[in-house]
């Protein structure tokens, strides 16, 4: 296995130097995704870049495409530059770090499968998100017939590239705030396997979320609608996977 680390950075000035602080002494390679931020924003990835060239790489989109889609072309980068796993992390410096081995751990043991944060919220949690991802939870028990996902919604994962791309290739993978639920059902439809790895999540620096309640949620919904559909054409597969 050899992985690196996907941050999507959207306006997230504040946070990323101390979550870049943080992971130079993990020692992997990162790969930092310039989702069409502010020319300030812009300014700082572009010189935390230049001071670092050994070990970060920054990707600058030209405008806004929302999560997924920075997601996306940072794990394009990541396979041409010869890695077979992408770590995601968010910019805003929720994710602890500090449990990056254990990911990595995973990954290397189950070099196939889809690793996710199982998040393990402090007091610094808004309500409305982890009430929220209850209800999303449901749904992807639901569109997967299975209680496999522990979280569908945390943004800390390890993802194997192959299956990404194998995926990529058959099928349009959503690009906004609905991404992590949309990748993760259909690589579980794909016969990708999931591990759980319980971290620590908490909102310690900017506070900034991009998350809009009412536009992502419907985003969200119809998500879960048209996979709910799909679920209902693989449901022979899905419970013969159940009881193999």
């Amino acid at each position: 296995m050899k992985a690196c680390i996907v941050i999507p950075v959207y306006n997230h000035e504040a946070a990323i130097p101390h979550v870049l602080a943080k992971l130079k002494s993990v020692g992997i390679p990162t790969i930092l995704v310039n989702d069409g931020s502010s020319a300030f924003c812009s300014q700082i990835l572009a010189e935390c870049a230049e001071r670092e060239p050994d070990w970060l790489t920054l990707i600058n989109r030209p405008e806004n495409g929302g999560k997924g889609a920075a997601v996306l072309d940072g794990f394009k980068a990541a396979q041409a530059l010869g890695f077979s796993h992408a770590l995601q992390i968010d910019a805003d410096g929720q994710h602890d770090v500090n449990d990056i081995p254990a990911f990595l751990d995973a990954g290397t043991k189950h070099p196939e499968a889809l690793i996710l944060g199982r998040p393990l919220f402090d007091r610094t949690a808004p309500k409305s998100r982890v009430y929220g991802r209850t209800i999303a939870n449901l749904w992807v028990w639901i569109n997967t017939l299975s209680f496999a996902v522990a979280d569908s919604m945390c943004g800390f994962r390890l993802y194997p590239l192959t299956a990404v791309e194998a995926l990529s290739r058959v099928t349009d993978i959503a690009e906004g705030m609905d991404f992590d639920i949309d990748i993760l059902v259909r690589l579980y439809w794909q016969g990708v396997d999931v591990i759980n790895i319980p971290t620590k999540v908490n909102y310690p620096y900017d506070g900034v979320s991009h998350f809009k309640l009412w536009r992502d949620n419907v985003l969200i919904s119809k998500t879960h609608a048209t996979l709910f559909f799909g679920m209902l054409l693989r449901i022979r597969q899905l419970l013969n996977r159940r009881h193999r």
